[in-house]
């Protein structure tokens, strides 16, 4: 079934083939067995996928030798297809139609370089030399990454610490404050961290 659909799918456009990606991802969403995860939505103008993580981990490496799904996105956006919805995951292209399977052939990847660049890069060297483009600024960013998360450990430590002395000075003042009389034979010297702090007490006069 699966063959007599994707030999279908090539024939659509008579000498023209459709791109793989785009006869793999029609098949996924004709597949009636499939719905509950991804389906066409009520008018057949854009497909859902209800069911993304159970999508990525059952459908997408029978077709695609992969599990991810950021990657299956990034190609759809490759192809011109658009998330149309907020609250689920929905992608629409003019000629990615339900029960219009001839129009496969007139979808065209989108091309990110001038027109020096060979029409049949994988979109992966695409991804790849973009970012090779600008490896100076990806050093100053990983860098200042870097840095900020040494200066928050160090703030987070100097917090901690203050937060160990506040409550042992409350400690010490609550100790001191509520029963004066149980320390009045010991030294009356307070102790502030373990020092043992040079102050008289003086009852009912002021110092």
């Amino acid at each position: 079934m699966e063959g007599e659909s994707e030999k279908g799918l090539l024939e659509c456009g008579g000498k023209c083939s459709p791109p793989p990606f785009l006869m793999k991802t029609y098949m996924l969403v004709e597949d009636l067995a499939t719905d509950d995860m991804v389906s066409w939505n009520a008018e057949g103008t854009a497909f859902v996928v209800w069911q993304p993580t159970e999508f990525a981990r059952d459908l997408l490496p029978t077709l695609f030798k992969h599990s991810n799904f950021s990657s299956f996105v990034r190609q759809l956006n490759t192809y011109g297809f658009r998330k149309v919805a907020t609250n689920r995951w929905e992608f629409c292209n003019e000629r990615f139609r339900k029960g219009e399977k001839e129009l496969l052939c007139q979808i065209r990847r989108r091309k990110a370089w001038t027109s020096k660049q060979q029409p049949n890069q994988d979109s992966d060297e695409d991804q790849r030399s973009s970012s090779n483009s600008s490896p100076s600024c990806y050093t100053t960013l990983v860098d200042e990454n870097k840095r900020l998360k040494k200066d928050n450990a160090v703030l987070n430590s100097k917090l901690s610490t203050m937060k160990r002395k506040c409550t042992k000075l409350l400690d010490l003042v609550a100790k001191y404050s509520s029963n004066p009389k149980e320390h009045e034979h010991e030294d009356e010297r307070p102790m502030l961290f373990g020092v043992r702090l040079d102050v008289q007490v003086q009852g009912g006069r002021d110092m």
